[in-house]
């Protein structure tokens, strides 16, 4: 009996196991073939957990069973640990090289050559001398896929990447036919830090026989649905129209996010008879972020790097002008996966926007005194109580504690998220909406209210929540107009999200002004719905 398929979140793709787009099919398989026949070197390159080791072993295996090639797909991530020890990486390289090309080849040359190799060429020329009289001895030209190529550093990338090249004008008879380099970025953006050259050489200059660059693409929404509609076949378990809609709203595809989700909702949701709703989903992002599972986690460790910074702070504070970005810096957080360009400079996806301030914050929550507590009263939240709060709280101790954050030009919205992530913890939940040229940070308190809590199933799940709008600014020219223009965007967002309350915060951060002229409360009718303005 078949044993039922899952979402894969860990590893390649296993089709026997895996609920799966078929790897080749997010590729564009014709050209890379294509770049093979033309005897090419190429670069394959996309975000950590994207598929790429999945999409380089079937290739692997379709090249082979073509009867045209010999491939061979090797990781080079061991060679990582040597650091810039060329002769103990080559040593890692070599060994997995030979392992790979005894298990999918059944060919032992490798290994049992490879200890001549390194003393007679030395870790400098080893790679070469391998690849060299390997090829020589294939009845058929060898393709070499080798992924994680960015994990090597300094020195032993650089040979690495030189050995290649050298080899390269003696293919396909005495050097590899096409090699694909894989890994996060593109090999044009290295900055290899060369010790013992004491320079910074480029990839681009290491590796100049590169012919293409491909990227991998997150899945697009008909294979977003499709992957889920694979658990619908094979279990009968639907999904609503909602949950679906709210798994490519968060993920916006990112491959690791949409088997995440679906994996948590399904092992949450054992009676297969019953569909997992959009609530389903809710919870189980929260369950991620909050778990800091390993792919947030590794994502948002990146976050204290200068260069993600110089990205990421704009974003955060909605400066206006995209030239404070560094056009280098920009590149390597999209190849990160943390950023998207198509139309406008955004977070890639939901999920991220929401990790990205509460990872930021994080110390933060856990050292404010404040307990939830005061500010919950029959089951309900205190949105002006809290405010209230915050405001004393800011006007007193800003100073120190926005020094905290390493992204202090957003520090004001990133105190007030602390703080009300604090205490939302404690039953409800957060929406956060930010970005470049935004000049401001919208947002959403969802609250469950007490009639739900005590009654679940009596009233529907989308009455069964208050929503309160909390629109952040930074003063920019006169209150007036930042007023006006923060009380149509409050207003709007109101609308969008059917929210019942309103707030508009301006942190006023300019200088010689006293706390007494900054620190006011005031309740806007005019015009719309009633909005509280706090100053601060």
């Amino acid at each position: 009996m078949r044993a039922m398929r899952f979402f894969n979140t860990a590893g390649p793709m296993k089709p026997a196991i895996h609920y799966c787009i078929p790897p080749l099919e997010r590729l564009d398989a014709e050209r890379v073939l294509s770049l093979i026949r033309q005897q090419k070197y190429f670069v394959l390159h996309a975000p950590r957990q994207t598929g790429k080791t999945s999409v380089l072993l079937a290739l692997q295996d379709e090249l082979n069973a073509s009867g045209q090639y010999r491939s061979v797909y090797v990781n080079v991530e061991a060679g990582q640990a040597a650091r810039e020890d060329v002769g103990a990486a080559m040593q890692a390289i070599l060994g997995e090289l030979a392992l790979a090309a005894e298990f999918v080849l059944d060919d032992l040359f490798v290994r049992n050559v490879r200890r001549d190799v390194l003393e007679e060429s030395g870790p400098h020329g080893a790679l070469r001398y391998m690849l060299s009289r390997w090829a020589a001895a294939s009845p058929k030209p060898l393709v070499l896929l080798i992924d994680e190529i960015d994990a090597l550093v300094g020195d032993t990338l650089v040979s690495v990447l030189r050995q290649l090249r050298a080899g390269y004008a003696h293919r396909p008879s005495r050097f590899p036919q096409s090699v694909i380099l894989c890994g996060i970025r593109d090999v044009r953006d290295y900055r290899i830090h060369a010790s013992a050259e004491k320079a910074v050489i480029t990839g681009g200059s290491a590796f100049n026989i590169k012919a293409e660059s491909l990227r991998l693409d997150d899945f697009s929404a008909a294979e977003t649905q499709a992957l889920l509609g694979q658990h619908t076949e094979e279990t009968g378990q639907a999904w609503t129209g909602a949950a679906r809609e709210d798994i490519w709203r968060l993920t916006q595809g990112q491959p690791w996010l949409v088997n995440a989700l679906a994996y948590r909702a399904c092992e949450a949701n054992r009676d297969r008879e019953r569909a997992i709703d959009v609530e389903a989903i809710r919870e189980v992002r929260e369950q991620l972020i909050l778990r800091r599972e390993t792919h947030l986690d590794q994502l948002t460790d990146k976050l204290q790097e200068e260069r993600v910074r110089r990205v990421v702070e704009p974003l955060l504070s909605g400066n206006s002008d995209p030239d404070v970005i560094p056009p280098d810096d920009l590149q390597y957080v999209q190849d990160l996966g943390l950023v998207r360009t198509d139309g406008s400079l955004r977070i890639a996806n939901p999920i991220y926007q929401e990790a990205i301030p509460r990872d930021l914050t994080w110390t933060t929550q856990v050292s404010l005194p404040h307990d939830p507590a005061w500010y919950i009263e029959d089951g309900g939240l205190k949105v002006n109580k809290l405010l209230a709060a915050f405001q004393a709280f800011f006007r007193e101790h800003s100073e120190r504690w926005v020094q905290r954050f390493q992204y202090q030009e957003a520090g004001p919205q990133l105190l007030l998220q602390a703080f009300l992530q604090r205490i939302v913890n404690s039953g409800g939940r957060i929406e956060r909406e930010y970005g470049l040229g935004r000049m401001r940070t919208d947002l959403l308190i969802v609250w469950p209210l007490a009639a739900a809590q005590e009654h679940p199933g009596a009233i529907s799940r989308a009455a069964a929540v208050r929503k309160t709008v909390i629109e952040c600014k930074l003063l920019y020219g006169s209150l007036t107009r930042t007023t006006r223009e923060g009380l149509e965007q409050t207003r709007a967002y109101m609308d969008r999200c059917a929210a019942e309350a309103g707030h508009l915060v301006i942190f006023d951060r300019s200088e010689g002004r006293t706390w007494d002229e900054k620190i006011f409360q005031r309740t806007e009718t005019a015009g719309g719905p009633p909005v509280t303005v706090w100053g601060m």
